[in-house]
């Protein structure tokens, strides 16, 4: 009951960081401050679902550790990455082919409907919190996972800002690096960061959890990630075609000849 409460209790905290950002973007004009926010709402959804726990789990400390890894990194490498840019081109887009009264439908288009998402997406952080299970394999399995998830995105995240650091790169194509084996090594390792949590989730007996992960790389591959970059990229850098032809889109592999 304590842990079905507090999963209810993780909706509203998200939801008021929601509602709370959207009033910051109404006064910036930019509601990409989503990006920021995102992986926090993970972070407040833990922290809620371990404080409404009477009795914390043996992996409460583990995955409360894990979460705030990786949400605060990728929240400040976010924040750094778009400060001082203006609205990304993905919510310009959103935002003019939602007038009039973006300013109000913005609440649920962006800020409602990415909290609701966190919220389901953070099922294996519930059942691995509220759970007395004792530690097996799959949590090691899980640990490993994320690592792997972690070392692809933070590299990966690097590599990309160092490149577009050099004026001489402007309009070319990132291809060295984990960039060489796959275009999008930091969603391929935000992916397995998913999968990571779910294993763990998983060895706490919530073996139904997988739909956040599964959720997760759809996004990641179909929605706001790779499809979405990529969907006229060839036309603004024609470099890129080779660059598809060749690499893989999303795991990792070895370049293919051309």
């Amino acid at each position: 009951m304590y842990g079905l409460v507090g999963f209810f209790w993780g909706l509203v905290g998200i939801l008021a960081a929601g509602i709370l950002t959207w009033v910051v973007s109404l006064v910036k004009r930019d509601v990409s401050i989503v990006d920021t926010l995102w992986a926090l709402m993970f972070l407040i959804a833990a922290v809620i679902y371990a404080l409404t726990q009477v009795d914390p789990g043996p992996r409460t400390g583990l995955v409360l550790t894990l979460v705030t890894l990786w949400a605060v990194r990728l929240s400040g490498y976010i924040t750094w990455r778009n400060w001082g840019q203006g609205e990304d081109f993905r919510y310009r887009e959103i935002r003019a082919n939602n007038e009039p009264d973006f300013a109000f439908k913005s609440l649920y288009i962006i800020f409602g409907l990415q909290a609701v998402i966190a919220w389901v997406v953070s099922l294996p952080l519930h059942a691995a919190i509220t759970s007395q299970a004792g530690i097996n394999i799959f949590d090691y399995l899980g640990v490993f996972l994320w690592a792997v998830g972690m070392i692809f995105e933070t590299v990966g995240d690097f590599q990309l800002a160092r490149f577009k650091a050099r004026p001489a790169n402007r309009g070319q194509v990132l291809n060295t690096g984990l960039w060489r084996y796959t275009r999008h090594p930091n969603y391929f390792g935000d992916a397995c960061v998913w999968w990571g949590f779910f294993m763990i989730g998983f060895a706490a007996g919530g073996w139904w959890t997988i739909v956040s992960p599964i959720v997760m790389t759809l996004m990641l591959l179909k929605v706001s990630g790779v499809a979405l970059l990529e969907r006229d990229i060839d036309e603004r850098r024609p470099a890129y075609r080779e660059y598809i032809e060749r690499t893989n889109a999303f795991v990792p592999g070895p370049q293919r000849t051309a």
